[in-house]
Order: C-alpha cells, then sequence, then structure tokens
C-alpha cells in the first residue's frame, strides 16, 4: 500500500457569508477544527484563509496524542482520519531511538503483541500530516453546509456594541458576533487586535527539513520505521516519513544569525538516513526553542487559539491548539445561544493561558535537557554504523543508558490540562492548597473540580464515558438519591444547556470519582462534584459555571517571564501596570498582599525578583528583567520598588534611557536603602527592624526562599551615588517609615527636593518595610492615590474645601 496522495489540499474558493455568529480566520487544522466544534453545538461558523491551499511539503506537527485522539472521536472523523494515511501504515512502528535509520537501535522499542486483545480506556495515538487532517476536515465541514473560503485576506476589524466586522483587503466586509484568529503564529487577527505577546526568546534557531528521496526500497525495505529520532555525531531529532519519497528531518542548532546553505542542510538529512543518498530539498522551515504566548486570548469580541495565541518549543503545540479550540467552542455557544452572559469568555483566557504558560515552560525545561544529554552523547562519541568492534558495542549501550535515563514522558502534558485557577469551576474547600504540583512526565486520574474527567469503559461493547457524555453537560450519578439529579435536569432546561444523566452504578467509576455526583462541562472537565446538592441547589452551581457568579483566586504562578501576575477582577478595565521590584532578602512572595490591593483597584500587578547588588552588572541585568516584565503591559507603567529595589530602580532610571522598553510613567520607591546596613543578634530582631505588622511577620516567617540577615549586606556605593547623583524628569512617589533607621532621610529629602515631580511621604510609625508594615491599607492607597493622578498631571482628584480635623 502506498498510501493516500494529500500532497497539495485546495480550499474551496466560494466567497464567504456576509453574516454570520462566528468568523474563523485561519484554515489550518486548528480554524477548520474551530468550526466542526462550533457547528456540532449549533453556531453558525464560517472560515476564511488569506491561501488558496495547504500543501504537504509544509508539514508541522504530524503525531496526534491519545488526548487529541478523543476529540477526533467525538467530533465524529476519526475513522476519516485513520483511513488517511500518507505512507504504507506498516511503517508504523512507534518512535524508534536510532544511530540512523539504517543504523542501530539506541532503546528498545517496545512492540504490542498481535494476539493481545486486552483494550484500555485511552485511545491510540495517531500520526498523521496536517494536510491529512485539513483534507478530512474540509470533507465533513462541506457535508455540514460550512462554508470555507481561500484567497481571502483580513486587513481590518471593527468592533462595535452588538459586533465585530472584518475587513477584506478587496473591500468585502463579514459581520460576526465574533472573530476568532487561528491564523498561526505571525497572526493577524491578534496584531489587529493590538495583543502583545510575552515569554522567552530564542538564543539560537533549528530548520525543520522536508527532502524527498527517490526509490529506497532497496536499502530501507518494505516496511521501513516512519517515526525515528536519530543520534548520531551529525545529525540529532527527527527523521519522520511523511509519504514513501518526503521525509522530515531536523538540521541544527545554528547560531540567529547563520544562515545555512542547502548542501549543509542536505548533509546533515544525509546522515539522519544513514547511507549516501539522492535528497531535493523540497521545503525549509525555520523554528526555535522558545516561548512566545499571547498577553491575553480575548480582546473584546476577539479570540485567539492555536499558534495565534501561543508559539513554543515543538512538542505538543497542535494538541494545545485543539485543547483551545474544545475549552471555548461551548462557552461560545452557551454565550451566542444566551444560556450564559459574555463574561464567560473571560474563563477561555484565565483557564488556556495559564495551562499553556504551564506546558510551555516544561516543553522548554525538556528541550534543554536534551541538548544537555546530547552534549554528553557527543562527548563520548556516537561510533559509525559500520562499526561492530566492542567498543563501538559498549560505546552505544552507554548512549542508550543515557538516552533512557534522560528521557521524560509527556503523560502530563497530554493528560493533565487542570484548571486549577479558574472563576467557572465549584472548588472544594480547601482543594487548591492541597493541589499536588503539575509535572508534565506524569499523569494520574484525578476527578476533582478543574481536571479533566477521567475516562473509561462503560459498558462489555466497549462505548466508553466520553460516548455518553457527547457534547453535553453531564451529571455523573454513583448514588441511588434522584433530587439533585432531578434539579439539575430541570435547571439546565431552563437555561437551554444540552444535558444528559449518566448513572455509574456498578461501573467501578466510584474508586475514581470519590463523590456520589458530579458535574462534567461539555469539555469533559470535573466543574463541580458532591454528595449533596450545596446551598442555592443546582442553580448556584450553573451561575458559577456559566460565569454568571464569580469567585477566583485574583493570582496567576510565575512561569518563563519570570515574575508573578496579579490582574484586575474580570469586568473591569485595567488602568495601568505596576512592576514591583523587591528589596534585600524578599522574594516574589513578599509582595502578595500588595499585589492583590492594588490588583483590586484594577492595576495589574507583575512582581519581579529582586536585584543582586552584589553583580557589576547589577544595572543591565535589572533592564533585561524588566524588559521582559514590561512587555504588553497597559500604560501607565509604574515601577515600584522596595529597599534596594528602590535604589537599583533610581540608578537605572538615571541612566536616561526614554527609549528602553521598560521605561515607565512614574516612581514608587519605598524605603529606598541608604548606606546604613541592619545588623541584627536573632531573627526577631531583624523582624522588628523590618516589621511590626503580624501577619507580614508570618509570611517572612515562612517563606523558606527568604535571605535572612540581607539587610547587613551593604549598598555599594556606586549604586547609591548613580540613584543620588541626579535628577529625572518622571512623577515620583518617595515613601519611608518614620521609625526606620536605615534610610538616609537628609540625601533622600535633598533629592526629593532637586526633582521636577517629586513628593517624599513619611509614615507614621512605620518601619523599613514600610509596604508591609501595620500601615500597609493606608500605604497602598496612597499609592493608588498618586497612580491615579498621572493622567491629571499629578492634580489629585479630591481636594478638601474645609475640615475641622
Amino acid at each position: 500500500m502506498a498510501g493516500r496522495d494529500v500532497s497539495t489540499v485546495r480550499f474551496p474558493d466560494a466567497g464567504p457569508p456576509e453574516d454570520v455568529e462566528v468568523l474563523i480566520v485561519g484554515a489550518g487544522p486548528v480554524g477548520l477544527s474551530a468550526a466542526v466544534e462550533l457547528h456540532a453545538r449549533g453556531v453558525a461558523a464560517a472560515v476564511v484563509d488569506q491561501a488558496r491551499e495547504a500543501t504537504l511539503v509544509r508539514a508541522g506537527a504530524m503525531g496526534h496524542t491519545p488526548r487529541v485522539v478523543e476529540h477526533f472521536r467525538r467530533w465524529r472523523v476519526l475513522q476519516e482520519i485513520r483511513d488517511e494515511w500518507t505512507f504504507p501504515p506498516e511503517w508504523n512502528k512507534g518512535i524508534r531511538l536510532v544511530t540512523s535509520l539504517v543504523g542501530h537501535e539506541l532503546v528498545p522499542t517496545p512492540r504490542p503483541s498481535f494476539v493481545d486483545t486486552g483494550r484500555g480506556p485511552a485511545e491510540e495515538a495517531l500520526r498523521r500530516p496536517q494536510t491529512a487532517l485539513v483534507q478530512v476536515f474540509l470533507r465533513h465541514l462541506a457535508r455540514h453546509g460550512v462554508r470555507v473560503s481561500g484567497g481571502w485576506r483580513l486587513s481590518g476589524l471593527r468592533e462595535d456594541a452588538s459586533g465585530i466586522e472584518a475587513i477584506g483587503e478587496s473591500g468585502g466586509v463579514i459581520r460576526a458576533k465574533y472573530v476568532l484568529g487561528a491564523d498561526g503564529g505571525s497572526s493577524t487577527v491578534r496584531r489587529l487586535a493590538g495583543i502583545a505577546r510575552q515569554g522567552e526568546h530564542a538564543t539560537e534557531k533549528r530548520v525543520r527539513l522536508v527532502v524527498r528521496t527517490g526509490d529506497l526500497s532497496e536499502r530501507i525495505g518494505p516496511a521501513p520505521s516512519g517515526t525515528n529520532i536519530v543520534v548520531n555525531q551529525r545529525a540529532d531529532g527527527f527523521l519522520a516519513a511523511i509519504s514513501p519519497r518526503e521525509w522530515r528531518v531536523y538540521a541544527g542548532p545554528f547560531p540567529l544569525d547563520h544562515e545555512p546553505t542547502e548542501a549543509e542542510l542536505l548533509d546533515t538529512a544525509r546522515a539522519a538516513f544513514g547511507f549516501d543518498v539522492d535528497l531535493e530539498l523540497a521545503s525549509a522551515t525555520t523554528f526555535y526553542h522558545a516561548t512566545r504566548i499571547a498577553e491575553t486570548f480575548r480582546a473584546g469580541r476577539v479570540l485567539l487559539a492555536g499558534d495565534a495565541a501561543h508559539v513554543r518549543t515543538p512538542g505538543g503545540n497542535l494538541g494545545e491548539g485543539f485543547g483551545d479550540v474544545v475549552n471555548l467552542g461551548w462557552k461560545l455557544a452557551a454565550v451566542v445561544r444566551g444560556s450564559a452572559p459574555e463574561e464567560l469568555l473571560d474563563s477561555y483566557d484565565a483557564e488556556r493561558r495559564r495551562h499553556n504558560w504551564r506546558v510551555a515552560d516544561f516543553a522548554l525545561r525538556r528541550s534543554r535537557r536534551t541538548q544537555a544529554t546530547l552534549a554528553d552523547i557527543r562527548r563520548i562519541g556516537v561510533p559509525d554504523d559500520a562499526d561492530l568492534s566492542p567498543d563501538a558495542r559498549q560505546r552505544r549501550e552507554a548512549i542508550g543508558t543515557l538516552l533512557r535515563e534522560s528521557r521524560l514522558g509527556g503523560d502530563g502534558v497530554t493528560f493533565d490540562e487542570r484548571y486549577d485557577d479558574s472563576p467557572v469551576i465549584w472548588y472544594e474547600d480547601g482543594q487548591l492548597e492541597a493541589e499536588p504540583p503539575w509535572r508534565g512526565d506524569g499523569y494520574t486520574d484525578d476527578a476533582r473540580p478543574g481536571h479533566r474527567a477521567p475516562n473509561g469503559v462503560l459498558d462489555p461493547y466497549g462505548g466508553t464515558l466520553y460516548d455518553r457524555i457527547g457534547n453535553d453537560f453531564a451529571l455523573l450519578v454513583l448514588s441511588a438519591d434522584r433530587e439533585a439529579e432531578r434539579a439539575f435536569t430541570a435547571e439546565a432546561a431552563a437555561r437551554r444547556l444540552p444535558f444528559t444523566v449518566v448513572h455509574l452504578d456498578g461501573t467501578g467509576a466510584g474508586e475514581v470519582y470519590d463523590a456520589p455526583l458530579v458535574l462534567v462541562r461539555p469539555d469533559q472537565h470535573v466543574a463541580w462534584r458532591g454528595a449533596a446538592l450545596p446551598e442555592g441547589g443546582a442553580a448556584a452551581v450553573f451561575d458559577r459555571v456559566l460565569g454568571a457568579s464569580r469567585v477566583s483566586p485574583n493570582w496567576r504562578e510565575p512561569h518563563m517571564a519570570n515574575y508573578t501576575e496579579f490582574y484586575a477582577p474580570q469586568g473591569l478595565r485595567t488602568r495601568g501596570t505596576v512592576i514591583v521590584v523587591p528589596g534585600r532578602g524578599e522574594t516574589q512572595r513578599t509582595y502578595t498582599r500588595l499585589g492583590k490591593r492594588l490588583a483590586a483597584d484594577a492595576y495589574e500587578v507583575r512582581i519581579i525578583d529582586a536585584p543582586r547588588i552584589d553583580q557589576p552588572d547589577v544595572l543591565t541585568r535589572l533592564g533585561d528583567t524588566l524588559t521582559e516584565a514590561a512587555g504588553g503591559a497597559t500604560r501607565p507603567l509604574a515601577l515600584l520598588g522596595a529597599d534596594t529595589g528602590a535604589t537599583a530602580l533610581a540608578a537605572l532610571v538615571a541612566s536616561d534611557d526614554t527609549s528602553a522598553p521598560w521605561w515607565p510613567d512614574a516612581l514608587v520607591l519605598a524605603g529606598p536603602a541608604g548606606g546604613a546596613t541592619g545588623v541584627t543578634a536573632s531573627w526577631d530582631e531583624e523582624l522588628d527592624l523590618r516589621t511590626h505588622c503580624p501577619a507580614h511577620r508570618a509570611v517572612l516567617s515562612g517563606d523558606e526562599a527568604f535571605a535572612r540577615d540581607a539587610l547587613a549586606v551593604p549598598v555599594p556605593r556606586e549604586l547609591l551615588d548613580a540613584a543620588y547623583g541626579r535628577t529625572v524628569e518622571l512623577p515620583h512617589l518617595v515613601l519611608v517609615g518614620d521609625a526606620d533607621p536605615l534610610v538616609d532621610r537628609e540625601t533622600l529629602s535633598r533629592a526629593v527636593k532637586a526633582a521636577p515631580a517629586a513628593r517624599l511621604a513619611v509614615v507614621g510609625g512605620a518601619h523599613h518595610d514600610v509596604l508591609n508594615d501595620l500601615q500597609h491599607r493606608s500605604v497602598a492607597a496612597e499609592i493608588v492615590s498618586f497612580l491615579e493622578t498621572l493622567g491629571n498631571r499629578l492634580v489629585p482628584v479630591i481636594s478638601v474645601e474645609s475640615s475641622t480635623w
């Protein structure tokens, strides 16, 4: 069997409709799957793409995890995708670790037994190129009358209170309720919506090649391995069949400014095959081990999915795009249908963006670990395939051991898309504090709210739980009590929600779900579980799940952008951004309380690590960190420093680099460090020097990362001279405690008086940690009052006309 020919897939050239509920821009697998998802939920969708065709030689992700296959099955396209082989199916032998295609296997690949008929609940993994998926999705959409239009280029977006207009380059206009950008990493939709990206840039680049061969059957046999990871002295990475004559192979890494020649690339490809072979370079696509994630996945009526929302180190990107579609689909349907308020769409950003950061961080760590292992292997030296000496065999065994020990699994990436900071999940008491850390390389079924509902076989005929749930909300019932079942059914009907009840008595599911009642969302995530209805009944549960009642921890964990983020409550316009720079000994956790308080007043807060004042390039490093933290920040941008964080900020802005991405609109300096040091004899004395607030003393005492005795470290004279040596034309708010012995009040007062727009505010009774002492509420209010004046030339909004106190 030679495989099916889907080397080129042409998009329909019929024009798009003038009016549609959801317009999807981008006809790749993510955009087309979004149309499949929305149509199945009764939403009128249409797809446009600036291209007129998709080609096999640009093949990206080809491997599809069991979680993705679960989506294919629910979309009713699984068998068609299975049938869409582009290379002979007998080439599918798993992922082999080899020295070359015809070389030595470094780690044995287990093969299934032909007579083993056992079947677990998880779907199989699949390998199909993206053109195969596109072909299947296009046929499915055509059968259901969903319009897909190639050759339509977006040039503008115009939003109003009732909808959004997409303006075509040739002048056509499409009216929609929402626009979904699924148009790739260089997304036009994202650019037009003004959404910036955050993350870590690459330091080198790699190239994904597609090469064409002649007839290789004499060298590789009738059924070679179609998917291989090659490790030798000249090549490393995938060597994967796309068709019988086309293979994908990786080259690099290369410096960012290096442009490899075609001969250089083909030499690497030949090394992966392991023999001299005539190759034609069909495609060469640059990719990076980096993280670039949109600062929001929703801006008004514009939503982003797939690479338009997140581009990261290769490995599971397409699967995450399908995850976006599944999360967003039921929410858009509920909003368009009028079953949920528009605020439900905010939970798409809250859930998927945090999850994508988590996966991106893991992917980057895994990539760096792989590169370190490869360096170790190259030091050992991969023998030539023809070398069969005892030394060569010994080295191959050592390399195989290294590969086995260094490989990280991906079960967590595949299945653990938990949502543990969502405004539309009804968490159990104490659940979030007790959650085990997310791990990309491990997974255990977990039926707590926010987690993917564990799947399993329900009947002797192979039907699964997900088959029973379909596209609906589902109440899983593991008890004889019918009162809650009737209440949920009636409430769902009143809200026009698709709803089903699944009785799981006698299936063994109780061992996994550990609750008599479990409400599962249409994207197969647990929304609530319990032994009985909560106060407010089924209505209260649905209010939470549909975004009508939102209670959420106002916090996001640190990610590769290296800051902790607090954000404005949903529904409020962000009024500006505050980047907090801690001082000696302090951590990002030190300012959790301040971050929450400023965020409650609709400011986005990003807390970075304290600058290392013992490093000679401290200001350069601080500038780099601020550049990263300031990415996508809402203006006005204020930099807020404490102790040496304040001193370093004052020194940094003295450079007067107003073109820097971090350049602020204002500075807040709290207890800026002077020449004095705080040498103390005990932890209690250090706490007394810092703060008298019992809550904050407990925070410092419980933070294992907090560096005790740090106040005894002197501030370098050159840093102090830079901080106090000149004035800067920026609004300054300087806060000091009147019980703080570490601030040089005389020098500070002189500097403030010389500045064109500065205020020195003294906090009565406060100690060195002026932001976190007994007066922290008043201090936070003073900061907010200062920030509110930035758009009003520092004129206070409120003035006192008369007072008797």
